[in-house]
């Protein structure tokens, strides 16, 4: 009998960062296993703060041979982007 465990995507927040970025994926039975390994296998030196498991079953993404006409609807919102803003004398981060 074999026996397919789930495939998570995992996301790490390290030490210096203020999001959660993609470091991979691996299987688990369920989700405290899958965060367990994550940790283990992801965040080795410590370089972790903070760890998310998703199902990737659960993940829903775009297709990157639709990229042209997924993403050509922004394109005629130049009102998001910042090129038409004065940015104030002294901000650092905007």
């Amino acid at each position: 009998m074999t026996t397919h465990w789930p495939l998570w995507e995992v996301f790490v927040r390290s030490r210096r960062g203020l999001s959660h970025t993609h470091a991979g994926s691996l299987h688990a039975p369920d989700a405290e296993m899958a965060l367990r390994n994550a940790r283990d296998l992801y965040t080795r030196r410590g370089e972790g703060v903070s760890i998310w498991v998703v199902p990737a079953e659960s993940v829903t993404a775009s297709s990157p041979d639709e990229k042209d006409p997924f993403f050509e609807p922004s394109g005629d919102k130049t009102y998001r982007h910042p090129t038409f803003y004065a940015i104030p004398e002294g901000v650092k981060h905007l």
